[in-house]
């Protein structure tokens, strides 16, 4: 088994590892501990701005840092990241195109017992629809580590979606992973269907193709870690060659990562796609396990609706 380490903590240490570059400038909404900024804040103080509890304010003054050649990164919690300042995201960030990295953190359910309120199941939606915005999602820490990298090297806005949870550290161990914007990762071949999974619900999609392989069934499993831009050759590939596909993501199945892969299948190969994830609901506050246990986001529930899937091929 793999490291057990939260995203967040990834992402944190990862800002650290690479925060050497003076365009450099990190900015926090006075969640410092929670989004790990703190890494950096320690190592770094002179290019670390706490906004306090003013978001909207926090997203101005990285717009502004962007707006003189700095590379800004502005960190909350999901929640407020896509909803709560929205519109300096869109307007402020996205619209003229500035190099800013929205880093949401505490996203999905796994928030736990902080509730409905503070479980960002939105975010990707919102996200992915805002014009000239990047968004990735990884599954644990080393994916992590690589985006946080990738984005480094990118000119222009982006959207991390970051867990709260430990997550087993998996990437590390596939042979031949490399992490690239706006490709996917094949983690598993297989025939019968294709999983395509994003964050958390990576690990899980290979503990169902494991399920699966038990009876006889042979799984695709890919890691679509960018929702946006989408990489349609891995998503048609597994489309002609499986003839259906199940996406699943700790997010609403409307608008998120299922969504997005519906639309290239759509378009271009229509085969049978059923999403799963949240069902167009609110969470409940509850431990992290035991909510995703009450949302059906388990292996189990996934290895379901790949039987459901490959029904449909007939």
């Amino acid at each position: 088994m793999g490291e057990i380490i939260a995203t967040r903590e990834a992402y944190g240490r990862a800002l650290c590892e690479f925060g050497a570059d003076e365009k450099i400038m990190v900015f926090d909404a006075d969640l410092t501990i929670c989004t790990m900024s703190c890494y950096f804040a320690e190592k770094y103080p002179e290019r670390f701005f706490n906004a306090g509890i003013a978001e909207s304010n926090m997203a101005g003054m990285a717009a502004g840092a962007a707006a003189c050649g700095k590379t800004a990164f502005i960190h909350t919690f999901a929640m407020f990241a896509a909803g709560r300042i929205y519109d300096q995201v869109r307007n402020s960030i996205a619209y003229p195109g500035l190099n800013v990295k929205v880093v949401g953190t505490h996203a999905g359910l796994s928030v736990g017992e902080d509730g409905a309120t503070h479980q960002c199941i939105e975010d990707l939606s919102l996200m992915r629809t805002i014009p000239g915005m990047t968004v990735i999602c990884p599954c644990d820490a080393n994916e992590t580590r690589e985006a946080v990298k990738a984005m480094l090297d990118y000119d222009g806005p982006c959207y991390l979606r970051l867990g709260r949870s430990g997550v087993e550290n998996i990437t590390d161990e596939i042979p031949g992973y490399r992490f690239e914007l706006g490709k996917g990762t094949q983690l598993k071949d297989g025939r019968d269907a294709a999983i395509i999974a994003a964050g958390l619900m990576v690990q899980e999609a290979l503990k169902a193709a494991e399920l699966l392989e038990k009876e006889g069934i042979n799984v695709r499993v890919i890691d679509l870690h960018t929702i946006k831009p989408v990489d349609k050759d891995i998503i048609l590939k597994a489309a002609k060659e499986t003839g259906a596909i199940v996406t699943t993501e700790e997010h609403n199945v409307i608008g998120g990562l299922g969504a997005a892969v519906a639309e290239v299948v759509g378009e271009a190969c229509p085969v049978p796609v059923i999403r799963h994830g949240v069902e167009d609901e609110f969470g409940h506050s509850g431990t992290a396990e035991a909510l995703m246990v009450k949302y059906g986001l388990t292996p189990e529930k996934i290895a379901g609706k790949v039987k459901q899937a490959i029904a449909l091929k007939k």
